[in-house]
This record gives structure tokens, sequence and C-alpha cells, in this order.
């Protein structure tokens, strides 16, 4: 009997011993300001290894932090990643022991947090919370800060707080409450094809002479604004400092275009092998988005384009995709302001396919997987291709769509963007649409010197996307002209079109009124379109004046007023010949109409004009 009892104590013993191991705290620092909505990184010191180790590191390895919010009940488990030696932007390492885990927390107060550092093969990509086994280092380590109010102001979107799809036909800030309207460059695709980045893309063969320099904006760069490796990156930050002054919102570029029309963007080590990531580069992106963001920049992430869809498991959902998809997520899904687009023209619709083609379940496999995988849910899209009629339903993640047409005067971007928010929601979800690619492949928005009016891409493109109830427009410059979507370098091409551009959504955000309310309502006016909430307001735009403007509205007792805004020159809301409606119930059936008399602008009765009648 004494010796079973000291074989428990024995047993026991090891067994603490063993549980202590795997529990034992490893140094961890704390990177970042700890307020509400900025970026919270712990950085661990985990196993020390090497993106190229024979024991892959990111397949291998698996990092997951749950962060816990014990006033609210709100609980986050947020993927981590290999972090080198913990400075690789700047260092360039391949090799070191840092594992990083970055997380923006959207309420103030006392965050918990637990790690789980699993080992095993195929670990990084299971979905079994205690796949392989525990990896000790972090393993089980808790902790705990707490965070303030953020101290930043507009447009920097750590003021906003996250950009949420909340089953709407628009974006809303969590923090502001605010609803977005986007305008920006879709162009160049190849924006991180950027010769100051680390990696292989330089001198691999693969379309080395479509390497960027960004050189035209090196003037835009600021003192104070970031770099990385003895002072790269100039350029490309002060491109983001130039749109942002032209008031633009949002950026777009490719993380993926092995195969594609540029072939040098990519987040591996080299073009061949798809489970080794370059962790200094993406680091070095990483510096990169967080300055659009601090700027008010929304980031486009297109992961993949129509040549290599088939790239990654043959178009399914395998290991190296969801791999892929993970460090994403993991790396940049802490950013607030974002879209992922699962594929740029995608689906089985080019005559001649460069790799297999998606179909309807690997188009569906891609959103749930970000479904599952992102904590912060942001907007999941994709793009035509294919169009989105087999995205409708019950078994479907997508929040939304990105757009691209085909006409070169932009003639069927209101009806496309019209046609798709008028699709019953099948599956409860209420898409969000954006108009990303606008325009054919030749010529689209062209550049200023080529057209300095911009008059098709602006009333048929810009406004006729706001008007169908699209929440975005981004702007494609074609094949055909200097400054491509493959060649440009200088965002100061289309200056002139990014200043009508942001009338346009200075507009929608000076009206005032709940335009997450509003459809679209081209019956009540003839000529013109609308978006309306019935009895509440309607937005009228014109292409050109008709000699006398009527707008049908409902049959109640209320007084509207009737404001103009120039969609050429901007400014305030102006009152024109009439000032007030006043519509009376004269006991008519509800489903008829009051036609109104809107008036004459107030100046340049032949150009296009913007109307607002509002119940006062």
């Amino acid at each position: 009997m004494k010796n079973f009892n000291l074989l428990q104590y024995i047993l026991a013993a090891v067994l603490l011993g063993y549980s202590c191991l795997c529990c034992a705290a490893v140094p961890v620092t704390l990177n970042g300001e700890l307020r509400q909505w900025h970026t919270i990184e712990l950085a661990f010191a985990g196993p020390e290894v090497s993106e190229q180790d024979q024991y892959n590191p990111f397949l291998n390895y698996r990092l997951n932090v749950e962060f816990r919010h014990p006033t609210t009940g709100k609980s986050y488990v947020v993927p981590g990643f290999f972090g080198a030696d913990g400075n690789a932007a700047n260092s360039s390492a391949s090799r070191g022991n840092q594992w990083l885990v970055r997380f923006s927390p959207d309420e103030v107060g006392v965050w918990h947090w637990q790690a789980q550092f699993r080992q095993g093969p195929y670990v990084a990509i299971s979905e079994a919370k205690h796949s392989g086994r525990s990896a000790a280092y972090m393993d089980g380590q808790r902790g705990q800060f707490d965070v303030q109010p953020s101290n930043k102001q507009g447009p920097d979107f750590r003021a906003l707080g996250r950009l949420q799809w909340v089953n709407e036909r628009y974006l809303r800030f969590a923090g502001s409450g605010d609803y977005f309207i986007k305008a920006g460059p879709d162009s160049p695709e190849n924006l991180l094809a950027y010769a100051d980045f680390d990696g292989s893309q330089h001198q691999d063969g693969f379309g080395d002479e479509l390497i960027k320099t960004w050189a035209p904006h090196r003037s835009d760069w600021q003192m104070g604004d970031p770099t990385w490796a003895d002072d790269k990156g100039k350029n490309l930050i002060g491109a983001l400092n130039y749109i942002a002054s032209k008031g633009m919102n949002s950026i777009s570029f490719l993380t993926l275009n092995i195969k594609g029309d540029d072939k040098n963007v990519f987040p591996y080590v080299d073009y061949h092998n798809y489970d080794r990531f370059d962790v200094s580069k993406l680091e070095q992106w990483n510096i990169v988005f967080s300055h659009a963001q601090s700027l008010g920049l929304f980031l486009h992430f297109k992961t993949q384009e129509v040549e290599n869809q088939g790239l990654l498991d043959g178009g399914g959902l395998g290991a190296e995709r969801k791999l892929y998809y993970r460090e994403l997520i993991a790396r940049f899904g802490h950013h607030l302001a974002l879209n992922w687009n699962m594929g740029e023209e995608n689906g089985d619709w080019v005559p001649e396919n460069t790799t297999a083609p998606q179909g309807t379940l690997q188009r569906l496999a891609m959103a749930a997987y970000f479904n599952q995988v992102d904590p912060y849910q942001h907007h999941r899209v994709i793009h035509n291709g294919w169009y989105f009629n087999d995205l409708r339903g019950a078994d479907s993640w997508y929040t939304g769509a990105s757009v691209q047409t085909s006409s070169p005067d932009f003639s069927n971007v209101h009806k496309q963007a019209k046609e798709i928010l008028s699709w019953p929601n099948a599956n409860g979800r209420q898409w969000a649409v954006a108009v990303d690619e606008p325009g054919d492949a030749e010529h689209a928005l062209k550049p200023d010197a080529i057209d300095p009016e911009h008059q098709q891409a602006r009333q048929n493109g810009l406004w006729g996307a706001y008007m169908a109830g699209a929440w975005g427009t981004e702007w494609y410059f074609g094949y055909k002209h200097a400054h491509s979507d493959l060649t440009a370098q200088d965002w100061r091409s289309r200056d002139k079109f990014w200043q009508q551009a942001k009338i346009a959504i200075d507009f929608f955000s000076m009206v005032d009124v709940p335009l997450h309310k509003a459809k679209n309502h081209d019956d009540l006016a003839e000529d013109a379109w609308v978006l309306a909430e019935l009895g509440e307001f309607y937005i009228v735009y014109v292409k050109r004046m008709p000699e006398k403007l009527m707008l049908k509205m409902l049959p109640q007792d209320a007084n509207y007023s009737v404001e103009w805004y120039d969609p050429l020159r901007g400014g305030e809301l102006q009152f024109g010949s009439v000032k007030q409606l006043q519509i009376e119930d004269e006991g008519k059936y509800s489903w008829l109409r009051v036609t109104s008399y809107l008036g004459q602008p107030p100046s340049n009765p032949e150009q296009e004009w913007a109307i607002v009648v509002k119940k006062i």
C-alpha cells in the first residue's frame, strides 16, 4: 500500500510538472496603444524557426488567442502568425522566435486573453480546437490589459471604429454609427508590385518589367510618415498621401497574381511554393496598410484573379487555400475598414482558362471559410466573371457583390447595380453592392490628358452607381491608355476625376438623411434617377434639366424642403425657384402618387443637378 501511495505521488508530481511546463509563461511583449479600435499586438517568445525549415512553421504550428471582454461578454478567437525576429519589415529576417497576434478591441475596459499554441502536421488549417498536440511555450498562457478610448480624429478609421456589414445596403462604422460611401482607384491591380518590398519577385523572370517604383509620388511623402529598412517605401506611402488628399477613401489591390497579368504580387517566398510565406515582405505590406487606414483609406483585398483561381488546390478549399486565407486574416484582419474579395472576374467564363475555373461549390466554400475564421466578420464579396445568381441561396455566406461592367460609356452601371440590389434575400442577407470596375477593359476611366471632362464616367458611372443604391465605386484604368491597370504609377493621371468623385461622396455625406433606408425609385420621375425613402426624402439626379422636373410623391399631409446640389462644382446645398412643397392627403389610395413640380435650379439650367426633397 505504501508503495502504491508513493507511485501515486510520483505520478501526480510528473503530471503536475508536465502541466506547469505546458502552461509556463514565456516572455510576451504588449505592443501598440491600449486604446479602443487601435491595433494591440501580443508578441510571444516561442520556438525559433525559419521560413524554410523542413518542419513547416506555417502549416505545423497554430497560435490562436481568445480575447474576452467580461463586461459585455464579447469574445474573439484571433489567429496568430510567425513573425521571424519581430522586426522583419526592417531587418528582412526570415528566422526568429517571435509569434504574433494582432487585435483591435471594440470596447474600452479590461480585456482578458488566453493563448492556445498547438503543433502537428496540418494543425494550422484544422477546424478541431484540440487538433495536434500542445506546442508548449505560450500554450495556455493568460493575461489581461485595460483599454482606453481612442484619441484619434477622422479620417483616421480609429476615430470611427470597425466598418461592418450590418445586413443593410451600406456598411456602417461600429464606433460612430456613420455609414460609408466609397470612392477611389481600382487600378493599378498590381499596386503591391513595388520595388521597395522584399521578395524574390524582382528578378524571378516573371513579369519583372512591371515592377513599380511609384516615383511620381516621391514628393508626396511627408516627414514623419512611415518607412522601412533604411528609408524604403517613401514613394508608395506618398501615393497614399496623394489619393487621400484628393478626398478619396479607398484603394484596391491583388494579393496573389501568380500566373496572372502581372505575376509580381504574392505572399510567398517564391513563385512556385504555396506554403512558405515571406514574413518581411508581408510586414512591409502591413506598414502600407496601416498608413492607409490612418488616412481613411478602405482596403479592398482582391485575393486572386481569373487566371489563377485554380492555382491553389485546383480551385478547391484544401490545405494551400486555407493556409493562404488564414495568413491574410491573421496578418491583416485587425485593420478596421476592408473587405475580402474572393476573386476578381471569378468563374468559368473565359475562352481559355489558365488554371482550373471555380464553380459554384468552390465559390461558396471560399466565403464560408472566411466566415468561419475571420473573427471580425469583415465584408465578403466576389467579382464577376460569372454573375452572382448562384451565390444568393441559403448556403451562401457572401455579404455583397463587387460589380464589373463592360460598356465604354458606363451606361450599364446603374442598371446592373439596381438589378442586383432588387434581388430577393433568399438567405435573409441584404447584399451591399459596390461597382468596382465600371467601364470596359480598353478604356474605362481615361487619363485627364485624353478626357479631361470625364462626363460619361461621372454621370453614368459615378452618379449612376450611387443613385442605384451602391455603397461605393472604384475606378479601373483601361489598357489602351498610358497609366493603365498594369502600368499606372501616377494617380495624378486622373486628378480631375478624383475631384468629381469627391464632390459626389461629399453630397451623400451632407444631405443629412437616413440613406440606409433608401431604395431606388426611378419610376417616380421621368428622365431622372430617384433614390428615396417614400414619404421621408427623395434624392433626384438629372443629367440634363427637362422643361419641367416633376416628382411623384406619397400622398400625405407634409411639407418638404427642396434643395439643389451642383455635381460639377460641389459646394453647399442651394435653393432653386421652389423652396418648399406642401403635400396634402386627399384621401386617395396609398399606392397613388401626388405629382409635384420641383422648380428650376439656382443656376446653369443646361447642366446636371442633384436635388434633395426632404420632409420638414
